[in-house]
């Protein structure tokens, strides 16, 4: 009886042990995010990765939604919202996250669940009513405080890179002290590399010297480049913001023909990403879409580093404008036409 006794529990423990182990090895590969939000029905919402190129529609019912993806390493997913508005979501492997909301004050939306998403919102709650030279100060601050963490990757790049007039010398500074806290990061790398051209640029210079191929199997050098007014324009269908200028040009190539030669390059996973909103849009200038995403040897040899991303360059090859605000991109190609 005695002998019973004692190994039963034991026979008990053993397999409630190992259902554990075997549940939570099941979902140690998951990322689990749900949301509930106020004044909000139906609808829907994208989540897409700035480095992988994918994106994802969530649909919303009852102002919720369940969100689950395998989840290999921690990335940055940022949601975008019906009105355009972005958000980032910091997904981790085995991790759950919560986000609550109202419609109609997205800025104090939380997202809670990891140290990252708690960081992220006690960021976005503190500088809500902030001026954005304050914020930007604020995001200077976290990243000298944070360099190793991945919330710094994203006040980087939205912050600073996204500026209306990025401080390149002061972006490659702040790259540099992320990389140097993140060695292992290939992306911070890269980054790093591409700012460190970036750094001395004062608007002037030659367009390096390129050769690449475009979704319809051309060939597409520098050499191309040959009108008045010359742009190259780096765009993905996840990212909005980056389509606007895409517009912009089609209406001033209806204007002004060949006088304006255009390359646009894709930042998706696959050029058929994009296709849609080419075709819709009646854009046919040459466009490149390697399915490299950042990796991509041409935005190495042309210093691209963020979206949107835009280079003008007059009839000689010199480079008379990077990086310009939407209004500025098309005052500057104007300029050069007229």
């Amino acid at each position: 009886m005695t002998s019973k006794f004692v190994i039963l529990p034991f026979i008990v423990v053993s397999c409630l042990f190992t259902i554990f182990l075997t549940s939570c090895g099941r979902h140690s590969d998951r990322f689990h995010f749900e949301a509930q939000f106020k004044n909000l029905n139906q609808g829907e919402f994208y989540l897409y990765n700035p480095e992988t190129g994918t994106k994802d529609t969530i649909p919303v019912n009852d102002g919720r939604f369940v969100y689950e993806r395998q989840q290999k390493d921690t990335a940055t997913l940022v949601i975008l919202f019906p009105n355009y508005s972005e958000m980032p979501v910091f997904a981790t492997p085995g991790a759950s996250v919560k986000m609550t909301g109202d419609v109609s004050h997205l800025r104090e939306t939380e997202i809670k669940g990891t140290k990252e998403n708690d960081l992220m919102t006690a960021f976005r709650i503190k500088t809500n009513e902030m001026m954005p030279p304050e914020v930007q100060q604020e995001a200077r601050q976290f990243i000298t405080e944070h360099p190793a963490s991945i919330v710094s990757n994203y006040l980087l790049q939205h912050y600073f890179l996204q500026a209306l007039e990025p401080d390149y010398a002061l972006c490659g500074e702040l790259c540099a002290m992320l990389h140097k806290a993140q060695p292992s990061n290939q992306y911070m790398a890269r980054l790093d590399k591409q700012l460190e051209s970036l750094a001395h640029y004062v608007g002037e210079g030659q367009l390096p010297q390129f050769t690449t191929v475009d979704t319809k199997g051309d060939t597409i050098t520098n050499r191309q480049l040959t009108g008045d007014a010359n742009v190259i324009v780096a765009w993905a269908s996840w990212s909005y913001d980056s389509q606007t200028p895409m517009r912009q040009l089609r209406a001033l190539k209806e204007d002004y023909g060949s006088r304006l030669r255009v390359v646009s390059i894709c930042l998706d996973a696959s050029p058929s990403e994009g296709r849609a909103f080419l075709e819709r849009d009646s854009i046919e200038w040459p466009n490149v879409c390697d399915s490299l995403l950042w990796q991509s040897p041409l935005l190495s040899q042309l210093s691209i580093a963020t979206l949107p991303a835009n280079i003008v360059v007059d009839k000689r090859g010199n480079i008379v404008g990077r990086d310009l605000s939407h209004n500025d991109l098309k005052d500057k190609v104007e300029s050069l036409l007229k």
